[in-house]
């Protein structure tokens, strides 16, 4: 009984390795408690320049400015090799006592990535000949991009456009 069981559990760890990741959809939970979002007795124009600036005092680069939306983008490299880029959205809407400022950052991962090739000739009728002459590209590549859920880090931003807000 013993040697029957121990197949089957090899071959549920086994499958269970294979297993797909769960989709992310369903930690959605679309509660009406959001730390995305900013309440101020701004106007929305008025809240969007205090984010704005907020951004600005943190070293983002502010896009454009559309009256009731900011972007800042930032670029990290915590180790060689290795690339970060912050993107920060604020969108700023009014509501009855004044402005709702909603956030979005979205955190997408490079990494440096190197290929080689090397030199050939082909000549028609006698074939192709490959030369030692080896050439050597680095790029930055896509490595992975998510949304940032972190409560804290939006906390944290909403704090300085308090601050600044006063």
């Amino acid at each position: 009984m013993r040697f029957l069981l121990l197949p089957a559990l090899f071959a549920s760890l086994l499958l269970g390795a294979c297993a797909k990741p769960a989709p992310a959809y369903r930690a959605e939970q679309f509660t009406a408690a959001s730390p995305f979002e900013y309440r101020t007795p701004l106007n929305p124009q008025e809240s969007c320049n205090v984010a704005q600036r907020a951004l600005l005092s943190q070293g983002y680069q502010v896009d454009d400015q559309k009256p009731q939306t900011v972007r800042g983008r930032k670029l990290f490299q915590p180790e060689p090799g290795h690339h970060m880029e912050l993107n920060i959205t604020l969108v700023c809407l009014p509501i009855q006592a004044g402005a709702v400022v909603y956030a979005n950052a979205l955190q997408t991962r490079y990494e440096l990535k190197s290929s080689s090739s090397s030199a050939g000739v082909s000549v028609a009728g006698m074939g192709s000949i490959s030369l030692p002459w080896l050439s050597e590209k680095e790029s930055l590549m896509k490595v992975g991009e998510e949304t940032v859920a972190d409560p804290d880090f939006y906390r944290r931003l909403f704090e300085l456009i308090e601050s600044i807000d006063e």
